[in-house]
C-alpha cells in the first residue's frame, strides 16, 4: 500500500461531482449568539469558529447559497427556502422528493461543479454554506473565502469539511453544523428536531446490531482499474457505526497523513474481506465498479456472499444527512436479519 497523495488529485479531477468533496475536512465548533427578538435581524449576532477562522454573522442572513445539494437540503429542512438565492452543483445529486419542490425557483448557479467566481458573486450572497473548502479554490476559478468575505458574505464550511478535520471527521459533526445553523438563522427548534431525529436513528441502528459478530469490511474507491482504500475520516466512522470490523483504519501507517491510499488488487485479495463498501457517483459508475470487483475477486467472501455495497458518494460528504442514512444502508446490508 502506498501514499495516495498524487492519486487524490486524479480522483478529484475524475469525479468532481462526487468524490472531490471528500478531499478535505474541517472544524466549526464554538458558537456564541447574541439573542434578541428572532424577528429583529439587526439584533441577532452569531460568532463562531469555523476552519480556524472566526465568523461573525450580523443579523439573520437573507441571501443564502447552498454550495452542494446536501447543504441545500439542510437549509430547506430548516425552513429557509425563502432565503436561498442560489444552489450549486445542483445536478450532482437529486434533492429528496419531499423537499425538491421547495428549491424549484432557486437559481441554479452551477450543475456538476461549484459556480464560477463571477456567477457566485453575481447573486450577492450574504451567507455561503459549503461541504468542503474545495468549493473556494481560486485556482479553479471559484470565489475564494477571502473574496466572498470582501464582498460581504459570511462563509461556513461543514464541520467535517476543512483540511484540519479530514482525518478525524465523524458523523456527529453534522450535529455541530445543525446547532450552528440554528443559531445563525434563529431556527434553533427546527435544528434541534433534526438533531433529535438523526440521533434516534443512529441509536436504533446501534441497538439492532449491538450483539452481532462484526464482519470484516473494506471500503474502496475504484475508477477504471485504479483502486484506493479508504481508512480514515467520516467514512471510517460510518463503517464503525454500521457495525463493521474495518480492514483499513486510521491507526495504520498508510492513513497517517491522508484518508485514502492506493492499493493493488493483490493486497486487497489477501484481506479476504467479508464485505466491500464502495462509493459511486451514478448508476453507470456503480455497474462498472461492481463488475470489476466481481471479476477481480471471485474467491473473496464479499463477492461469494454478495456483500458488495454501493453507497452514493454524496452521502459520504461531510455535514450531510446522508451520513445517517448510509450508516443504516450499510448496517442493513451487513446484518439483514437484524432489521
Amino acid at each position: 500500500m502506498k501514499s495516495a497523495s498524487s492519486h487524490a488529485a486524479r480522483i478529484t479531477a475524475a469525479s468532481a461531482l462526487a468524490f472531490v468533496a471528500l478531499l478535505a475536512t474541517g472544524c466549526g465548533t464554538s458558537v456564541a449568539s447574541t439573542p434578541g427578538d428572532s424577528t429583529d435581524a439587526d439584533a441577532h449576532r452569531t460568532t463562531l469558529q469555523n476552519c480556524g477562522r472566526e465568523i461573525v454573522v450580523d443579523g439573520v442572513p437573507d441571501a443564502v447559497v447552498g454550495m452542494h445539494p446536501s447543504q441545500t437540503e439542510l437549509l430547506l429542512r430548516l425552513g429557509l427556502a425563502d432565503r436561498l438565492v442560489g444552489q450549486a452543483q445542483a445536478t450532482a445529486l437529486a434533492l429528496p422528493d419531499d423537499v425538491a419542490a421547495l428549491a424549484a425557483d432557486v437559481p441554479v448557479l452551477a450543475g456538476l461543479t461549484p459556480p464560477s467566481r463571477e456567477d457566485l458573486l453575481a447573486v450577492a450572497p450574504d451567507f455561503v454554506y459549503s461541504p468542503t473548502t474545495y468549493e473556494f479554490t481560486a485556482e479553479q476559478g471559484f470565489a475564494s473565502i477571502e473574496q466572498l468575505e470582501g464582498a460581504g458574505a459570511s462563509v461556513y464550511v461543514a464541520t467535517g469539511g476543512c483540511f484540519e478535520r479530514r482525518m478525524s471527521g465523524e458523523v456527529a459533526d453534522l450535529f455541530v453544523d445543525l446547532k450552528n445553523l440554528g443559531e445563525i438563522f434563529a431556527v434553533q427548534d427546527a435544528a434541534a428536531e433534526l438533531i433529535t431525529d438523526a440521533k434516534a436513528n443512529l441509536a436504533e441502528i446501534a441497538t439492532a446490531i449491538e450483539d452481532v459478530d462484526r464482519l470484516r469490511v473494506a471500503e474502496v474507491y475504484v475508477e477504471g482499474t485504479t483502486m484506493s482504500a479508504i481508512g480514515a475520516g467520516v467514512e471510517h466512522d460510518i463503517l464503525t457505526l454500521a457495525g463493521a470490523d474495518t480492514v483499513y483504519s486510521p491507526d495504520q501507517p498508510a492513513f497517517s497523513d491522508f484518508f485514502a491510499a492506493t492499493i493493488t488488487p493483490e493486497s486487497l485479495a489477501a484481506e479476504q474481506a467479508d464485505a466491500l463498501v464502495f462509493s459511486v457517483h451514478d448508476d453507470e459508475h456503480e455497474a462498472a465498479v461492481r463488475a470489476y470487483l466481481t471479476s477481480t475477486f471471485p474467491d473473496m467472501p464479499a463477492v461469494k456472499e454478495d456483500r458488495l455495497i454501493a453507497v452514493a458518494s454524496a452521502d459520504m460528504f461531510p455535514g450531510t444527512l446522508g451520513n445517517i442514512s448510509v450508516v443504516r444502508q450499510i448496517a442493513e446490508h451487513l446484518y439483514p436479519e437484524k432489521f
